[in-house]
């Protein structure tokens, strides 16, 4: 089914409706949806590189705008609609936990899932629920949203389209390393401060 959904999202980019889809499903996924934005991102991308950092900023103001529409799910459904979209998922567990990192780095846990492959649906649905700052959730979200979609499209805009290959094998273990590197530097900081 994961396989179908990929196939179909794919499908977007050789259509005229490829921005609006570029679009709801960057949306979505901020709330719902598995498939991340980035395939068709990448796709979109490399078929038209002049218009790569266009389309990387469709992408954030879609995937905020879903951000958003997951944390209302969890700030005001959490029971009747997001404890089912979490159970879907099986991260009851980690919500738990997200609710531990969010006493404690509230921005940085959005931040780090935001641009990592963490699925950032379920970060967003528990800020919601529990109440996590609006101002810093949305500013942490354009900031770390942002940074992935168009570090994307740098990339290909930069390289050309040699670089997808590259950039879907090996995105997820980039982004990771990056989050480590970054917690890292902050880790040093604050013991050397």
């Amino acid at each position: 089914m994961l396989r179908r959904l990929y196939n179909w999202v794919l499908s977007w980019a050789d259509s005229p409706w490829g921005v609006l889809a570029l679009f709801i499903i960057a949306f979505a996924e901020s709330s719902f949806f598995p498939i991340p934005p980035d395939i068709l991102l990448i796709a979109l991308c490399v078929g038209r590189p002049s218009r790569a950092f266009f389309y990387a900023g469709v992408c954030t103001a879609g995937s905020v705008l879903g951000g958003l529409a997951g944390y209302g799910i969890g700030w005001f459904f959490m029971g009747s609609i997001g404890a089912p979209i979490v159970a879907f998922y099986g991260a009851e567990e980690q919500v738990a936990r997200i609710g531990e990192l969010y006493n404690n780095y509230d921005a940085w846990a959005v931040a780090i899932a935001g641009f990592s492959p963490i699925p950032y649906k379920v970060f967003t649905i528990a800020a919601g629920m529990f109440a996590i700052s609006l101002p810093v959730f949305i500013t942490a979200s354009i900031l770390s949203r942002g940074a992935r979609f168009f570090l994307v499209a740098a990339l290909i805009w930069k390289f050309g389209p040699g670089i997808r290959a590259f950039i879907e094998r090996y995105f997820d273990k980039l982004a990771i390393l990056f989050v480590v590197l970054l917690v890292g530097g902050f880790l040093l900081i604050r013991f050397l401060g």
